[in-house]
Parts: structure tokens; sequence; C-alpha cells
């Protein structure tokens, strides 16, 4: 067949599945750093951008925009300085290359980075590397772009490897890797360095959310409704995240060392004892938000434990006929009673502890401080030897000034001796602040503790929920538990203040009738020698 017949079959030839280039000199650039450092200090984006675009320059190339310059991990190529670039190739026909200081600038993903430059090629988009000339348009260059690629992914994984081992070390020793808690703050910052944590007042904060959480079980909406006044800014649903990470009993646990609890450097929030009291609670049921309005019908429940198994008393509603119910929780169990007949009961229970007798209130009062100052005897000791050593400098400082007043020493003797005074001066009183014992506030105490004492059935009766629970945590700490034959309560704890007061007061009503009078000789409250009245001042 001659040639002039063959060109009769031209308008069948295939075209190519490549898009050529020629003709177009249109170009982006995209620079890249992996962490925030390099980009802050902004040499190596530099540096690229400068090789780029003599690249360009070198091949009669048009730079018409710039992306990227800023840090982003290649080992995903959810970036979002690169997927804007991948966009605005796309969208724009005349962009024939994309030029980068090195391959690994554009992805370190592998496979999946060879992926993006393949379709990139069928958008007629070719991909150069400033430092390394490979022409990805012939098969043995695509190889070896490929290759770059490949490596780089490796190279990911083998530096992964070393973090991993370096993080596992530290986590091993007891040090936080990764972000700092919320709570603490790092005050050893720096890359590769061991962090040194201190709480922060944030970190105050959450440790009174955890105690209020073991003590009085409120919710997480009622624990951040009392912290806010006091500066708490966190939502009451992140209450549940920091309740369950042992960081802040001082454990450390991580997936990177799965299986494996340390003991870490780092001061603790909480008692271990707290946080696990905590979690027990947040296991038993589903703690959050506000209360159900059941729970206001059924103030005892996981208040109440089971004499014969111990396990913690629930409730329920029997809807046809309107009544609460509490039963015992444990799988098979047949203890249920209705609310009604144990909140009866568990009124008869505070009553025991009530103390309604005005007369007995003074004498109680003052069996209360004797019993404080026999069991603190050397702690009052030394705060009484902290205040003669306060009124002693007091004195000092008077004499100083008074003589500096008449002359008899100059002003720098005198300035000399006032400022080693005042530092020890303050010194001192910082101390007696300190101090466990705050004897001036001592009687205001006790009178709050009898007013609370005094109507605690009636209190019970007509407060919300929050205030019976209240109630119910400071009379007994550790709940009470429940004799279901015998439809009784036993208290195995009770708070020492209001558990002196059913013994006092029958000592009291034998002294009253004439059997004893021995009353203020009871369980050896008399003070010892050498304790004077004078303890019971009102510091002003």
């Amino acid at each position: 067949m001659s040639n002039k017949q063959l060109e009769n079959f031209g308008q069948f030839a295939k075209k190519g599945i490549a898009f050529k280039t020629e003709g177009k000199t249109k170009a982006v650039i995209y620079t890249r750093v992996s962490t925030k450092e390099q980009a802050d200090n902004n040499a190596s984006l530099g540096t690229q951008k400068k090789y780029c675009e003599l690249h360009a320059k070198k091949r009669n190339l048009t730079v018409v925009e710039s992306f990227g310059g800023t840090f982003e991990s290649a080992k995903s190529d959810d970036r979002k300085e690169f997927q804007k670039m991948l966009t605005y190739v796309k969208r724009h026909v005349d962009i024939a290359y994309i030029i980068v200081y090195s391959f690994d600038r554009f992805s370190r993903t592998g496979a999946n980075g060879s992926y993006i430059v393949e379709q990139l090629k069928k958008r007629g988009i070719i991909l150069l590397s400033a430092t390394q000339e490979v022409d990805s348009t012939t098969s043995s260059g695509a190889l070896q772009q490929d290759m770059f690629f490949t490596f780089s992914k490796f190279d990911n994984a083998i530096r992964r490897d070393k973090t991993v081992s370096g993080m596992q070390e530290k986590l091993r020793k007891g040090f936080v890797c990764g972000a700092i808690p919320f709570g603490y703050d790092n005050t050893n910052p720096g890359k590769g360095k061991y962090p040194n944590l201190v709480i922060n007042k944030e970190g105050k904060l959450l440790q009174k959310a955890f105690e209020l959480k073991a003590k009085t079980d409120l919710t997480y909406s009622e624990i951040t409704k009392q912290l806010k006044k006091q500066g708490w800014k966190k939502g009451h649903k992140k209450l549940s995240d920091y309740f369950r990470n042992p960081i802040y009993c001082g454990i450390i646990v991580s997936s990177i060392i799965p299986g494996e609890v340390i003991e870490g450097s780092h001061p603790q929030i909480v008692s271990k004892e707290i946080f696990l009291k905590v979690n027990g609670l947040l296991n038993q049921k589903n703690y959050g938000g506000t209360y159900q309005k059941d729970d206001e019908n059924l103030p005892l429940k996981q208040f109440i434990i089971a004499d014969s198994c111990g396990t913690a008393y629930t409730g329920y509603l029997v809807r046809r006929k309107n009544i609460y119910y509490y039963k015992n929780n444990r799988i098979g169990s047949k203890e249920n009673k209705s609310a009604k007949q144990m909140h009866e009961l568990f009124l008869q229970t505070l009553k025991e502890y009530e103390l309604t007798d005005i007369e007995l209130k003074q004498p109680m009062k003052e069996m209360l401080i004797q019993v404080f100052i026999q069991m603190h005897e050397e702690s009052i000791a030394n705060a009484l030897g902290l205040e003669k050593q306060v009124s002693a400098l007091q004195m000092n400082l008077n004499k100083i000034g008074k003589r500096f007043a008449l002359g008899e020493i100059d002003r720098e003797l005198y300035l000399k001796y006032k400022e080693e005074f005042d530092k020890e001066l303050t010194d001192l009183t910082d101390e007696i602040e300190n101090s466990h014992f705050n004897l001036s506030n001592l009687e205001n105490a006790i009178d709050i503790a009898l007013g609370s004492a005094a109507n605690l059935s009636e209190a019970w009766s007509s407060g919300d929920l929050e205030e019976k629970r209240r109630i119910q945590k400071m009379v007994f700490p550790e709940g009470i538990r429940y004799d279901h034959e015998k439809h009784v309560y036993r208290t195995p704890r009770v708070n020492s203040m209001f558990s002196a007061i059913p013994l006092i007061r029958s000592h009291w009503a034998e002294n009253k009738n004439g059997k004893s009078s021995n009353f203020m000789n009871f369980s050896r409250l008399v003070p010892k020698k050498g304790i004077e009245p004078l303890l019971f001042r009102t510091r002003v």
C-alpha cells in the first residue's frame, strides 16, 4: 500500500493518552517544612523557594503562584496548603508544572504520592524537583520518582520507630509525653527535654471537682456551677474525661505501652483513693448532666448499702401505683422496700443524732473544745509559741522606732533592723495562717456544727436533692447499711461530731435526774493542766 493510500486512514489513528506540555510554560511552587519551629525560623522555606525559582528560570518557566510556605506533615496528603495547591492546578488548565525543592517535600506517603502524580500527569501536569533531575515523563524517570516516594515513606517509618522507642523510654521513667495535660504547666519546655509538671490554678479547681464528686456525689452540672464562681471555665461534659484520666492521681497509661501502668514523676492532683472512689461511682451508674426527676424522689439511691451482700441500693417507679421503691441492685436479689418506709426509717435514724435540748448546747460546745485541745495539744502549744514570737517582734519594732525618733540610732541602722524584723514577722504570720488549726475560728466552727445538729431531720425533709445528699454525707460519710429482714439501718461510720451526741445526751439526762455527776469528766474530756481558757479568745 502506498503512502498516499495510508494517508486516507489518518482519521482513524488513535490519539495518545498522555497530555503534552509543549507550549505550556506556567508553573506553581510548593514549599513545606515539618515543624512549627522550622516554619518560625523560615530559613528552610526561603531556601526551598529560592531553588525552585532558579529551576523555573533555568527551564524558562513562569511561576504564577506559590503554595505552602508553612509547616505541614507529609505523613498524610490531607494537608491544607497541599490540597489548596492541587485544587488550583486542576482548575487552571494552563498550568503545566509543579515545582518542589525535593520529592519528599511533595509527599512522604509512598504509593499514594505516586498515585497523585499519575493523576496529575493525565491532566498534563508534571511534577519537577529542583534538586533531583528526573524526567518523570519516561518509564525509567517515573520509576525513579516512585522510588523517591517509597524511600521517603520508609524514612518516615524509621523515624517513627525511633520516636516511639524514645517515647516508650520516657513514659517508663514516669514522664508525660505529648500534650501537657489540663491542670498542669510545664516549667521545662523544649523538644527532647523531660517535662517538669507543676499544678496550675485550673489544676487546683479540678482537685476541688474531684473532691466534690467523691464527697457529695454531685452531678457534673452542679459541680461546674459551684466552681464557676472560682474561675472554672470548662463545660460540665469535660469532667467525664478528666475524672477517668489516671494522670491526675499520678498514674501514666498510654497506647504506646499497652497493658502497662506506670507511677508518674509528676505531682498528683488527687489521691489514688479519691480517684478510685470517683470512678467507682462512675461505674455504678450513668453520671453527667442534670438529675432525673426520679432522683428527687430517691435521694438515698446508691447511698444505702445492702447489709447482706454489700451491694448499693438503686430505685424505680411502679407507674400503675405511682409509688417509688428502693431495691438491692444485686442480680437475683428480691430485697425491695417502698421509698416512703425507707425515708421514714432514715428520719428516725437522723433524729438519734439531733441536738434538740437547748440546755445541752453550751455544755456540748465546751466539751468539744476540750476534746479539740486534747487531740491537738502539741499543735496548739506550737501556735501559742508562734504568737508569743510575733508579740516579741512587734515590741522590738516599737523599740527601734522609738530609739530612731529620739535620735539614739541613725536612719541606716534603723532601716537595717526594721527590714530584718519585718521579714521575720511576715514569715511567722504566714506560718500561723498556714497552720492546720486556726484557734480563733474554733468556736464559730463548733457553733455552725451544733446549729446543723439541731434540726437534721427537718432540714433533710424540706431540703432539695442537693441538700438531702449533703446532710447524708455530712452525718454518714460512708453511707449506711440496711438489714432488709429486720428493717433497720446500721451506721458503720458516723461523723465524730454527731456520734458523740447520743451518748452525751444520755449522760446529760442522768445528770439532770441526779443519777450521775460525772458529765464533764466523760471520756477524759477535762483539759490537762496548763491549758488556759485564753485559747478561746478571738483574734482581731
